[in-house]
């Protein structure tokens, strides 16, 4: 039988016994999503491998490769992604147009918080906790641009005639790349390696 924990007083009950934990009335949660209990800490217990701190620079696990595409992706964004031929020769940036539409902002300011959402993360429990913040955070951009090539803009009375420049269909790209990234922030738990220690010649439950 499964147990579930309170998250505040982690007392424990079996899955079907209770939702609630009748003490503090917090919702009950798997006992293997907890953190350490600060008892735990206290006692320098070890902690589990995807609890642990990692250093400022971790780079695996999607935590460099995420925000380097935010930053390819914010440069696209000041680069022509229209060159205008009618009724002027004009070419017009993605910050250009979120100039004239308003609404595709969010590309640009999506690509800027996707960075400190991904480096801010001190742990691969969680990395994995901001997968679906990253993944929406990366889909902005891919959205946006999606809906400005189904759908692009027009003049009203005046015909304009444009045509979409690389700039545009990378945003399209690396967004797309950055959504599936962003799934997989974090990485998988049973192939963490741990500081210190063996699993050699252990049984493994």
């Amino acid at each position: 039988m499964a147990l579930v924990a309170c998250p505040f007083c982690r007392e424990m009950f079996e899955s079907a016994e209770a939702s609630a934990c009748p003490v503090c009335g917090m919702s009950l949660v798997a006992f293997e999503k907890l953190p350490p209990s600060h008892d735990a800490v206290g006692e320098d217990i070890p902690v589990e491998p995807h609890h642990e701190p990692i250093a400022w620079n971790f780079k695996a696990r999607g935590r460099l490769a995420l925000p380097v595409l935010a930053v390819v992706g914010l440069a696209l964004f000041f680069l022509p992604w229209v060159h205008v031929t009618l009724p002027d020769t004009v070419d017009i940036s993605g910050f250009g147009m979120a100039r004239r539409l308003g609404w595709s902002w969010g590309a640009g300011v999506a690509w800027v918080v996707l960075v400190p959402t991904v480096l801010s993360r001190r742990s691969i429990w969680e990395l994995r906790g901001a997968r679906i913040a990253a993944a929406f955070l990366a889909a902005v951009p891919l959205v946006t641009t999606v809906i400005l090539w189904a759908r692009p803009p027009h003049g009203g009375l005046v015909k304009v005639r444009f045509d979409y420049e690389p700039a545009f269909w990378a945003t399209m790209a690396v967004a797309a790349v950055a959504v599936v990234l962003a799934m997989r922030l974090g990485g998988r738990l049973d192939d963490i390696q741990v500081k210190r220690g063996s699993s050699k010649g252990e049984v493994l439950h």
